[in-house]
């Protein structure tokens, strides 16, 4: 690839990426299942296909922004080029999880299990996006010694701007035929965000909501296109992650914490959402990170 589309720069201590931003003229970087120890950004400025991720898929057009945590399940698929922008960063460059008020986009552009892990960029934002990367490629360019001073801020700011647009976004709340569909959604998240390390029944939701199980099925699947069951254990996965990073917790006391008895149950869990498993995760990510500061 031409070097003018590409900056890198690489954590020396261990060989791995720390940072990366790049232009792509196709689909060649993202037409097979990615697994990546980094969070990804991509901004599909032309083009369409298909987002496959995690349990789900969706169409998407041009002038789209995607967000994807590390080790997420992600491809694209199409049957046309597309073009656009992909920004690449590990936790140990900079962690989302330690300042999360900085950014906001810990739990909105990414770890959002309730909403898509994408949102349209309108013409206003395209200049602001547009500026925000040239800021990256100049520091990039101008990277010595391992000085992050300006780089990182940078980075912050474009995260910052992309938390808020797909916040807006999420303002704008579809319309339901059924008045009852959007208070049952916001019961639901709230009863998963206090349960969910306790109940991992699909059962047990609907029990708390007082529906049945059929119907709050169907709510889930045409709302989040996903199941009830798959919205749950991604819940428990992202929380294991972000105790993976943040302690140094033996994975039998996450995995205590998180309501499984069961060590090893909870380790094929874990790798059957993430095709690692929970130690090889924190060794490829990073680790303790709240207890080093």
């Amino acid at each position: 690839m031409d070097k003018q589309n590409q900056f890198t720069i690489i954590n020396q201590q261990d060989g791995n990426l720390a940072f990366k931003i790049y232009a792509f003229r196709d689909n060649s970087h993202f037409d097979h299942l990615q697994r990546n120890n980094f969070y990804t950004v991509v901004w599909v400025k032309e083009g369409k296909g298909l987002l496959k991720v995690d349990f789900s898929e969706y169409t998407f057009e041009k002038s789209t922004f995607f967000a994807f945590s590390p080790f997420q399940p992600f491809m694209f698929s199409t049957d046309t080029n597309i073009k656009g922008i992909a920004i690449q960063f590990h936790s140990d460059f900079y962690c989302i999880h330690q300042n999360p008020n900085e950014t906001n986009c810990d739990t909105v552009l990414f770890n959002n299990i309730y909403q898509a892990p994408f949102f349209k960029v309108d013409k206003e934002m395209e200049k602001t996006f547009d500026f925000l990367i040239e800021q990256l490629k100049s520091e990039v360019s101008g990277y010595e010694n391992q000085n992050y001073e300006l780089l990182i801020p940078n980075l912050k700011v474009f995260l910052g701007n992309a938390s808020r647009i797909k916040s807006k976004s999420q303002i704008e709340k579809p319309r339901f035929i059924d008045t009852k569909t959007p208070f049952l959604l916001k019961n639901l998240k709230s009863e998963i965000e206090i349960n969910f390390k306790e109940k991992h029944s699909a059962s047990d939701y609907a029990d708390l909501l007082n529906i049945s199980s059929n119907a709050l099925a169907k709510l889930v699947k045409s709302h989040y296109n996903k199941t009830l069951t798959e919205l749950i254990t991604e819940r428990i996965i992202i929380e294991a992650k972000r105790d993976l990073y943040m302690t140094s917790k033996p994975v039998r006391e996450i995995a205590w914490s998180l309501g499984y008895n069961d060590e090893f149950y909870f380790s094929r869990l874990f790798k059957t959402n993430t095709d690692i498993s929970p130690q090889l995760y924190r060794d490829t990510v990073g680790f303790g990170k709240a207890e080093l500061n």
